[in-house]
């Protein structure tokens, strides 16, 4: 006699699933467009002014960089209404289809050669986004603001998000400074642990919105706009430092690292609060964490084979590396020299660009 109301939830979970996948696609193809545009304004802007890279906001007055920055919130409203019917486990691994598109639309437009085992690593992004559909967990969404209050405010999940602001603190403040212009995971680093907490707060509020939209009016609850305030403040600091990688590192590594990082925490955070995995299958579990190891290894490879970005003009007479040899013209003398080698003072030489060897 229960059987039809299950069926009936059933069918309702399916549904919301199902939204959720079609709105995580249509995001993955605008927020992927999106880093091709502002990649473009980047550039554009770091042509007349400082880069974004070196702490330059000339961007801000770059049309086509607001052209890209509006299509990223289109991708991700989309994404945002996502997570109102659909976990994050589900969601968030769709992200890799933003991977592809800005793939493509690199080769094309940004002349970043898109390589044939380039073409292997979309492959295996699809792949393993189909497994994770297929094995995805029926979410039960709450039925009020405070019950995901509870969930963020257990033990657990207060541990997990101190320790995301204590390591996003400790690379802005001690990492960025003295090697964000070299590696990579620092920039990253903070993007992806912030945006976990970012996932994690526009969950709630979405959860939020549509319960008022259902009648049940969540807007009294302190709870609700403490969540708003936090999701504000993860986006602005994600933004900043994903600028910054965005203008300092090639898109083709930039995006697929930023994925599996960002992925990776945002699933274990997702875990920990909203317990997606609680009731699923052994197989089902082990099926969804092989289906996002193929994404991974899917984006490394489209990663790996990418060529690295050309150095800017600003960038000809940065300092090298001190086991670079030099030939060096001076008061019409040409000699060989290295980096530690010390030249009198009588010695006025001038070290040009196209003497590198």
């Amino acid at each position: 006699m229960d059987q039809a109301p299950t069926d009936a939830r059933s069918a309702h979970l399916f549904a919301d699933n199902l939204k959720g996948f079609l709105l995580a696609v249509a995001s993955s193809a605008f927020i992927g467009a999106s880093f091709i545009i502002k990649k473009k304004g980047l550039k554009r802007a770091g042509a007349c002014g400082s880069r974004a890279g070196i702490g330059g906001y000339g961007y801000l007055l770059e049309p086509l960089w607001w052209i890209g920055m509006v299509t990223m919130i289109v991708g991700e409203i989309a994404n945002f209404v996502a997570y109102m019917f659909a976990p994050a486990v589900l969601v968030t691994p769709l992200g890799a289809l933003s991977i592809i598109v800005s793939a493509i639309l690199a080769h094309f437009i940004l002349k970043e050669r898109l390589q044939r085992m380039g073409v292997l690593g979309c492959v295996l992004c699809m792949v393993g986004s189909t497994v994770i559909v297929l094995h995805a967990p029926e979410e039960r969404t709450p039925s009020s603001v405070e019950q995901i209050w509870d969930l963020a405010t257990q033990p657990a999940f207060l541990l997990y998000a101190a320790s995301a602001v204590a390591v996003s603190l400790v690379l802005m403040l001690h990492c960025s400074p003295r090697f964000g212009q070299t590696n990579i995971m620092v920039y990253l680093g903070i993007c992806s642990a912030i945006g976990s907490l970012t996932v994690m707060s526009i969950k709630a509020v979405g959860i939020a919105i549509k319960l008022t939209l259902e009648g049940i009016n969540q807007a009294g609850y302190f709870q609700t706009w403490v969540f708003v305030m936090v999701a504000i403040s993860c986006i602005i600091i994600q933004l900043n430092y994903l600028n910054k990688a965005l203008d300092t590192f090639n898109t083709a590594v930039v995006s697929p690292v930023y994925y599996a990082m960002f992925t990776i925490l945002t699933i274990l955070a997702s875990a920990i609060m909203f317990k997606d995995w609680s009731g699923q299958s052994a197989s089902n579990i082990a099926s969804e964490i092989c289906g996002l190891i193929t994404v991974i290894s899917g984006t490394t490879v489209l990663h790996s084979t990418r060529e690295p970005d050309p150095p800017s003009s600003s960038d000809l007479y940065a300092p090298l590396s001190p086991k670079i040899y030099w030939h060096i013209q001076g008061n019409g003398d040409l000699g060989k020299l290295k980096d530690d080698d010390l030249l009198s003072g009588e010695f006025v030489a001038v070290v040009r660009q196209d003497y590198f060897v």
